[in-house]
């Protein structure tokens, strides 16, 4: 079998365009997230949602910016998992959920979560009696009868009706149907999903590979096991080496030989071009991370900064904050790790304006 050869120019250019980041942008909303295969949900707003965000990032400005929740409320889009998916996928997860405990978590923790959810089977269906009868409904408005708390030493100590929710979801008995606020409302998912017949375990996970390799363009055939979406694709497409990096890859066929075009973009922190830090350091030799969770002192970049996209290199950070009761998007820096031409930066300054003008707040620009 051929082992492609590629520069590092090409995988990035094949993983940009995965990314519906060139210069051809999407037509809608749904053409993004089924061309992505997810939006990640993140209560951290500095700038927007995330999932709202990553679909301007595409689309521009002329994307709404509660369209995302649109999507939602009409059932062409689904949450599952704190996943934003298309309504059609869930085939892909059904037959997945009903040989419960979950894939893609590591053994110790799925008996963990097993024996924890036998042990609390009453509550299990005292929440579903209760959303069978007055669902949707948020999570402090079920009862918590719990025998055994679920213990972290995270946030989610002894939050025992969420987590039983969330393990729910996995089982496939119940889902979020909708938002109020910040508060996720849950029903029974016989009330939320579609009713599509499952696709078979091993046939899903294929074709999940498929089309996770397809939104990627290019990425490892195996990497560490992660919760909800792994990070890998499996066998899916094709063997590939690239130029100055070590190891093997899988490269999306359908994607080698093509034409590109870039152009400037803003992304998330979390935005699937970047979210494997260590994909993001081999392909595009571009250093980056979340500096939220450090002392202020101790920040290079920003509270929330976003890379910034220019063709196929990572160029920079946009350390800005959406200030809304002032009614103001402010740029506190612009970090340029390349010298930006002149070019670059008034491309990269229009895409500044048009956050703003997504966002319908004043710009106020570092003096």
């Amino acid at each position: 079998m051929t082992v492609h050869e590629l520069s590092r120019t090409e995988a990035r250019r094949i993983a940009v365009r995965a990314q519906l980041l060139d210069a051809v942008r999407p037509e809608g909303l749904l053409d993004v997230v089924r061309g992505l295969t997810l939006l990640q949900i993140d209560p951290t707003a500095a700038i927007a949602p995330n999932a709202e965000l990553v679909a301007w990032s595409r689309l521009g400005s002329a994307h709404p910016a509660d369209e995302v929740g649109e999507g939602l409320e009409q059932r062409t889009l689904l949450e599952l998992q704190a996943m934003i998916r298309p309504a059609e996928d869930l085939a892909l997860y059904r037959a997945e959920m009903a040989e419960w405990p979950e894939r893609g978590t590591p053994s110790s923790w799925r008996e963990h979560h097993r024996a924890w959810v036998a042990a609390n089977d009453a509550c299990r269906r005292d929440l579903l009696d209760r959303l069978r009868a007055e669902g949707p409904l948020p999570s402090r408005a079920l009862p918590d009868t719990c025998a055994k708390p679920w213990r972290s030493s995270g946030w989610t100590n002894n939050r025992n009706v969420t987590k039983l929710l969330e393990l729910m979801v996995q089982r496939g008995e119940v889902a979020v149907a909708g938002r109020r606020g910040g508060d996720r409302l849950w029903d029974l998912a016989e009330r939320v999903y579609p009713d599509t017949p499952p696709v078979p375990v091993e046939e899903a996970l294929r074709v999940r590979d498929q089309r996770r390799l397809r939104a990627l363009g290019i990425a490892r055939a195996r990497g560490p096991e992660c919760q909800v979406e792994p990070a890998d694709v499996g066998a899916a497409g094709e063997e590939a080496v690239v130029e100055g990096v070590r190891g093997r890859w899988r490269v999306d066929p359908a994607r080698l030989g093509q034409p590109f075009e870039g152009r400037a973009a803003l992304l998330s922190p979390f935005d699937r071009l970047v979210h494997d830090r260590k994909r993001t350091v081999e392909l595009f030799e571009y250093e980056y991370q979340l500096e939220m969770y450090k002392p202020a002192a101790r920040r290079r970049w920003g509270y929330f900064a976003l890379p910034i996209l220019y063709g196929d290199r990572l160029v920079g950070k946009l350390d800005a904050g959406a200030d809304r009761r002032a009614g103001v998007l402010s740029v506190h820096a612009v970090h340029e790790d390349v010298p930006f031409s002149a070019a670059m930066r008034a491309e990269i300054g229009q895409e500044i304006e048009d956050l703003a003008r997504w966002l319908g707040l004043d710009l106020a620009l570092p003096s």
